[in-house]
């Protein structure tokens, strides 16, 4: 089996690229990758052809589209189970055959699916929105945020030091950050991110006191509307799969399956 070496954060990106060129979509989540930049995850590489970011219960990882077949992932993989204290999930992006089977025969079980949804971009005039202000409305930002996805293990626990270490991304722009505001209070955003031509509803999120009013929709039009203004063709997000009512309006507004996510648990 092949021997861990010491992490080396450039060989992780390059593993990650080639893999993300390869498969159609990022083997680590944005909060994985900002986690690790802030110190409460860590890297583990493997012969510089298999990479993972893991905390003590929760982990992805990933081996190059070329050295895969070869035991590398089972050796990652036994390594993370080995770390681990107590029950550990791991996130498959994609749903590959190869990462099922790498699960059932390490007694992981299915346990979250989350859609990567598509549509095109419609042609739609503007919507009346404001600009997230950077310096000076992250502290609500991060009170709606919670609130409204209070229930949500990740996007409801982002933090201040996160937030920051996603606004120093190269595809931020607070022009591309839209929020809807009463009087001095936000009351839903629409955040995207945009990069290599496609479009993303990175995060959109209303105050569930105000839920039932069109907000949502109203967000996702201004969205949409700022995606075609820079002439973007092709919107994803990504969605819980039992989240039915949020299922419902992107699928009401053209949005189609394109790829899913698959979260396996450990529990011991």
């Amino acid at each position: 089996m092949p021997n861990p070496s010491t992490p080396d954060l450039g060989a992780l990106l390059r593993i990650a690229e080639a893999a993300r060129n390869h498969d159609g979509q990022p083997p680590f989540s944005d909060q994985s990758l900002v986690d690790l930049r802030t110190g409460e995850r860590e890297a583990i590489l493997i012969a510089e052809v298999a990479a993972a970011i893991v905390s003590p219960t929760e982990a992805e990882f990933v081996v190059a589209p070329d050295a895969r077949g070869h035991g590398h992932g089972t050796a990652l993989l036994e390594r993370i189970i080995a770390g681990a204290s107590g029950e550990l999930r791991i996130w498959a992006h994609g749903d590959h055959p190869a990462a099922r089977r790498l699960a059932r025969s390490h007694g992981l079980q299915p346990i979250r699916e989350l859609l990567q949804l598509r549509a095109p971009v419609p042609e739609l005039r503007p919507v009346e929105t404001e600009h997230f202000l950077p310096g000076q409305d992250e502290e609500a930002w991060l009170a709606l945020n919670a609130k409204a996805f209070a229930s949500h293990p990740e996007q409801g626990s982002v933090s201040r030091a996160d937030l920051d270490e996603l606004m120093s991304e190269s595809w931020f722009s607070s022009d591309d950050f839209l929020v809807l505001r009463d009087g001095n209070q936000m009351i839903g955003f629409c955040w995207l991110k945009t990069e290599g031509g496609l479009g993303e509803f990175y995060v959109v999120g209303v105050d569930p006191e105000r839920q039932r009013q069109g907000l949502g929709r109203r967000l996702m039009d201004a969205g949409f509307a700022r995606l075609a203004e820079l002439g973007i063709r092709t919107a994803s997000l990504y969605v819980e799969a039992d989240n039915a009512p949020a299922v419902e309006l992107y699928r009401s507004l053209g949005f189609v399956d394109h790829s899913v996510d698959i979260q396996y648990a450990l529990i011991r």
